[in-house]
């Protein structure tokens, strides 16, 4: 996992590879994911008492079929503890990229209060993850009125600083 992310704003936290991300895999078998090896990370950015949070939660590997392979991550993130799906899924290709992405909005409930969680999906031949920004703004957002585009182009931002060639 790169030591920041979206230029810098924010500063690794975490790196659960090798935990979280090595528990996700165990037991899990598809044959259209070869060699696949967890890419999970927690990165926070602003103040103590009011951070922002930026989760990428993914693998590398070989990908015969990328768009189901993106299904199945956002499916899993939705079956996650205490999440419900608030905005269902939908596909967006950014302007200029020729990347399809799938985008959700889930809430969940934390110490008596709702939080809005946007996220975005991508998945191609080797890579594929779910990057999911909470700011102290989105997280009071009411879901429907979430910019999916917005969380989109940021998801775009996350890929391209985070693909790394193997070796």
């Amino acid at each position: 996992m790169p030591k920041t992310m979206l230029d810098g704003e924010f500063e690794l936290a975490q790196d659960l590879s090798q935990t979280q991300g090595k528990e996700a895999l165990e037991g899990t078998y598809d044959a259209k994911v070869r060699n696949p090896r967890p890419a999970v990370g927690q990165y926070t950015s602003g103040s103590p008492t009011a951070p922002s949070v930026l989760v990428i939660s993914g693998m590398y590997g070989q990908f015969k079929d990328p768009e189901g392979t993106r299904e199945k991550m956002m499916a899993g993130a939705e079956d996650g503890q205490g999440a419900t799906l608030a905005v269902p899924a939908k596909d967006i290709t950014p302007a200029g990229s020729g990347i399809t992405l799938t985008c959700q909005v889930l809430t969940a409930t934390q110490a008596g209060s709702t939080v809005t969680m946007p996220m975005c999906a991508w998945a191609d031949g080797n890579t594929g993850a779910t990057v999911a920004v909470v700011t102290p703004e989105t997280s009071k957002q009411d879901p429907g009125s979430v910019d999916l585009d917005k969380i989109a182009a940021t998801t775009l931002e996350v890929r391209e600083e985070s693909r790394q060639p193997i070796g």
